[in-house]
């Protein structure tokens, strides 16, 4: 339903759902909910419901969107048949990947089990440069993983945030927040949602975040104003880093052979510089205030300096005035913004009477409370530029002291986890082999050069190219890449496809157009470049029309769901906690749960985790295996954390229990295991917590968490690009790139397209973000949520209009070096002059999703997508538009410029295809890279026409657009569940 994941109570009467409402028992959402959320009665009767299986019908195009209906037994048989085959001859010829499902465990498994490396749900095209950027600095990051601490802050600083970010909780804690006469501040392009009630909208240009907090470093560093006693012994900032070019170990830190390693991924035997005794000592020494700053020599004559002067260093240049010109923010603010953030986190400091206990034994009476929060998310993600700023926004934080404390930054268990966590991918092609599970974690957490998904040669091993050298730390996949990539044979081809709960050939893809294109692309044989693609989704949307085989699933509100400690879990700070889904009604027609249908591949397939030895199946659902599966053979450890144990009577770890869905059921769906006083904050340092997290299997060890103001896992790939390092070294023609980009500490440069575009032709910034009536493109066709958005707009300041002639309300062009679509103006103050902005996913393609072929969504609506390239050129060919360290999708790049247009004609459909003019050439021969400008235009594609009578865009409609004809009607009754063609 939407990443939230509020508690809801869900009124039926004579078998439908009549009332949705917020349960006030649920300790996320307190009983809030939003229209989301109340709408999602709409949701489950929409026309647009997948009801059965469909089968592309033999001799149809891929596309045409004519489909038969097929049994789940023939649906099975064919998905078994096919999979069977794949791994036992190729497993990374199947890919899965999927969208934004609360189900990463069990999808990351079911793809582990199957033996491919090629699997990733939805992160790299959403936040993998938050998450990345500061669990390799922090241990823990924004979203599920962490927030701020409003309750006990004074000064929030919230920074690329739009409104449907943790939405009800963070509303709620906004509200008290100002009440209590604490100051938030919003730098942000745009003013909505969250911002429009700050004290103070900072206006900024997008990509330019980085630019931003280089210069706040700056300050603190010249000014003195950090604190010091937090950076010397809980980061990494005094230790002592070799300064020596040349050598296989320049740009680390000098190791103390007489000290413990500890964790080899993260060592502590490090040194400081005791400025007293004008000696190194052992790191963590007692009764030594190291040095912060400073070059030395150590006694055998390496040359060395601290981290933190390295970052002094790095900074020195980047000044108010020189962040001025790149972000438009005045020098005198970004001064006075260090100053305030420097108050509140210094002089508003407080002792918090919290005994704990730290790891290294020493005993503190009181946590140091630092009144100073921070909030951040897709807006400084989304860009190619995207995880250095996230690093320097993570230790800008650092360095303030604001890390797990009173009125920061609080993590939210499990994290935090070691820098970088001990999860690791499959290295060599050795570590896939048919029939066999993958040896290793599809996703993981590279330490080094070493733990790269590629073989001898440096080459990928994953179609979408994560964990290479070309996106070394990509720790949630590229599934932006995955189309271009299969249907290019790069690094090579694939047989099969399933996509889960995504929409990939619309709101889901950055090249909307070329995309549609590859999927029906065929090579010389006259199969397709992909040649068998399986969709996953409750809903008809664009991407169904393209598959072989749609599978069809359950609304939210038909199924069990584990919101799980082993995924993305719904914690607060203090505790513990998870939650479950209880069905409310059955499914719809045949619609199946995803869940239930892994299961069920998994144990025809019979993969170990889900079968006996004897090849019978240990789980007979979903919901059986939740409750039976342990992590590993009698560990305790499952999916859920409450009322383990044989009589429920355990928490977090304990033995299967046959009843637990339903004690969660009888308490509200939700259980919290509260985390004892003593470790509720500085967990990374925290011996107490650090214990409790191992002991819970929420950690592989218990050493520390050292916060990486320099990273050293950066610096080894650097080193390995520059030839220094024996092991693993990338190709020679990504050697510059990967030196670059692994440098030890943060740097701003210009999002990757800016090099590529004529930022003269194409002067504006474009960006989209979510309603917070709406998720995805889920909702928007909604019939309650409609009503507020029923189209979108382009949001342009009135300078910026009037500039190039558009009136408020007159339709217009916009145009990027990749395509233009027409849409209506909005005049708003509250965005940036040289930035654009428009509701993301509303815009849809005619006669899809159930709406009607003239709906607004059509008609008015738009995709800034159509405008987006996958694709940049560059020295040796095309490089993807994203973050060249983690993969992530630079689709906050986009670059453009407007033109006054006509309004459309009564009879021209506005969306999708049929208004797009792309520019680019027909897709070249496969192997070659795409054009990617040409003053041609695509032919125009229109929608495959419904037979008379028939619902446009679908084969057919079963009860679901029956049922909302009657629900309309005021029969108020569930319709016969036999097929129906219905117009609607």
């Amino acid at each position: 339903m939407c990443a939230c994941r509020c508690g809801i109570n869900v009124h039926v009467r004579d078998g439908e759902v009549r009332f949705i409402e917020g349960n006030p028992n649920h300790p996320l959402n307190h009983g809030v909910i939003c229209a989301k959320g109340s709408a999602g009665i709409m949701k489950q009767v929409s026309p647009a419901r997948l009801t059965q299986p469909l089968r592309r019908k033999p001799g149809s195009e891929r596309g045409a969107g004519e489909f038969e209906p097929i049994s789940w037994d023939e649906a099975f048989a064919m998905l078994e048949s096919r999979l069977r085959h794949l791994r036992a001859t190729d497993p990374k010829q199947f890919a899965l990947f999927t969208g934004r499902d609360q189900m990463q465990a069990l999808t990351g498994l079911f793809a582990r089990e199957f033996g491919t490396p090629n699997y990733a749900a939805h992160g790299g095209f959403c936040s993998v440069n938050m998450a990345a950027g500061m669990i390799y600095t922090t241990g823990g990051s924004f979203w599920e993983f962490g927030g701020p601490d409003l309750q006990q802050s004074k000064l929030f600083v919230m920074i690329g945030t739009a409104e449907d970010h943790h939405s009800n909780p963070l509303k709620m804690a906004l509200s008290d927040f100002k009440r209590a006469g604490g100051r938030f501040i919003s730098i942000n392009p745009v003013r909505t949602g969250y911002s429009a009630i700050a004290d103070e909208w900072i206006p900024i240009r997008p990509g330019t975040d980085g630019a931003l907090f280089l210069a706040i470093t700056h300050e603190l560093l010249r000014t003195g104003r950090f604190d010091d006693a937090f950076a010397a012994r809980y980061t990494n900032a005094a230790q002592l880093v070799r300064v020596q070019p040349g050598h296989p170990d320049d740009g680390m830190m000098v190791r103390n052979p007489a000290a413990p390693e500890v964790n080899p991924d993260a060592p502590l035997n490090a040194w400081w510089w005791d400025e007293a005794a004008g000696r190194p000592v052992a790191a963590w020494s007692e009764g030594v205030q190291p040095a912060l700053f400073g070059r030395y020599t150590m006694p055998d004559g390496t040359p060395v300096a601290t981290a933190l002067e390295l970052l002094r260093e790095r900074v020195a240049e980047c000044t108010p005035a020189w962040a001025e010109d790149i972000t438009g923010i005045a020098a005198s603010r970004i001064a006075q913004l260090a100053a305030e953030m420097a108050e509140a986190a210094l002089d508003q400091a407080f002792d918090l009477p919290q005994p704990w206990t730290d790891w290294w034994g020493r005993e503190h009476d009181t946590v140091r409370a630092r009144p100073l929060a921070f909030h951040a998310m897709r807006g400084l993600a989304a860009h190619s530029n995207g995880f250095h700023t996230i690093r320097a926004l993570a230790i800008l934080m650092s360095l303030l002291g604001t890390i797990d404390v009173p009125g920061g930054f609080r993590h939210k268990p499990p994290y935090p986890k070691q820098v970088p966590p001990g999860v690791r991918t499959a290295k060599s092609w050795d570590d896939i082999k048919p029939n066999t599970p993958l040896a290793g974690s599809p996703l993981g957490w590279p330490a080094g050069p070493g733990d790269l998904m590629v073989d001898d040669d440096g080459r990928p091993m994953r179609i979408d190219k994560a964990f290479s050298w070309e996106y070394p730390l990509a720790a949630h996949g590229l599934m932006h890449n995955v189309i271009t990539n299969a249907w290019r044979g790069d690094p090579y081809p694939i047989d099969t496809l399933l996509i889960f709960m995504s929409n990939m050939a619309w709101n889901s893809a950055m090249n909307t157009q070329r995309v549609r294109r590859m999927l029906t692309d065929k090579r010389a044989d006259g199969e397709h470049r992909i040649p068998f693609l399986v969709v996953c989704d409750a809903f008809h949307s664009e991407m169904t029309a393209f598959a072989d085989l749609v599978l069809p699933d359950t609304s939210y509100l038909e199924r069990h769901d584990a919101m799980s400690m082993l995924d993305r879990p719904i914690s607060e700070y203090d505790g513990a906690m998870d939650s479950v889904r209880v069905p409310v009604v059955p499914p719809l027609g045949q619609c199946k749960p995803f869940q239930d249908v892994l299961i069920e591949l998994a144990s025809r397939l019979q993969f170990p985790a889900f079968t006996r030895a004897d090849g019978s199946r240990k789980f007979k659902d979903y919901t059986d295996f939740i409750v039976n599966y342990e992590t590993a053979p009698g560990s305790g450890i499952g999916f859920l954390t409450g009322w383990r144990g044989a009589d429920g009577s355990k928490s977090l770890r304990g033995e299967p229990n046959p009843n637990q869905w339903e004690q969660y059921a009888k308490h509200d769906c939700v259980h919290f295991t509260p985390i004892p006083e003593a470790m509720r904050y500085m967990r990374g340092v925290n011996r107490d917590y650090l214990r409790y997290a191992k002991e819970n299997g929420w950690r592989k060890r218990d050493d520390p968490v050292v916060i990486a103001i320099y990273s050293e896992v950066l610096q080894k790939f650097r080193l390995a690009a520059q030839g220094q390092r024996p092991g693993r070294q990338p190709p020679a023609e990504l050697r510059e790139r990967v030196a670059r980009h692994g440098d030890p500490l943060p740097f701003w440069a210009p999002p990757l397209e800016h090099g590529a575009v004529d930022l003269g032709k194409f002067p504006l910034a474009a960006v989209t973000q979510r309603p917070m009536a709406m998720y995805h493109a889920w909702d928007s066709q909604n019939a309650w949520l409609r009503q507020i958005h029923g189209h979108n707009r382009l949001h342009v300041h009135p300078r910026t209009a009037q500039a190039a002639g558009i009136a408020d309300g007159g339709w217009m062009w916009v145009e990027s070096p990749w395509g233009r679509v027409r849409c209506v103006a909005q005049y708003s103050e509250a965005v940036e002059p040289g930035t654009v902005w428009t509701w993301n996913a509303i815009g849809k393609s005619s006669g899809l999703w159930g709406l009607h072929p003239h709906a607004d969504e059509s008609r008015r609506g738009f995709l800034l997508n159509h405008l987006i390239t996958d694709e940049l050129p560059g020295d040796a060919g095309t490089l993807s538009n994203s973050d060249p360290v983690t993969g992530q999708a630079g689709w906050y790049d986009l670059r453009v410029r407007l033109a006054p247009a006509g309004a459309p004609r009564d009879d021209e459909a506005m969306a999708g295809d049929h208004y797009a003019d792309v520019h680019g050439e027909p897709l070249p021969a496969a192997g070659d890279a795409l054009a990617l400008h040409s003053e041609t235009t695509w032919p125009r594609h229109s929608a495959p026409q419904p037979a008379p009578g028939q619902h446009p865009g679908m084969h057919r409609v079963s009860s679901g657009a029956a049922h909302v004809l009657q629900y309309f009607a005021g029969r108020g009754r569930r319709g016969k569940t036999t097929e129906q063609e219905t117009p609607t």
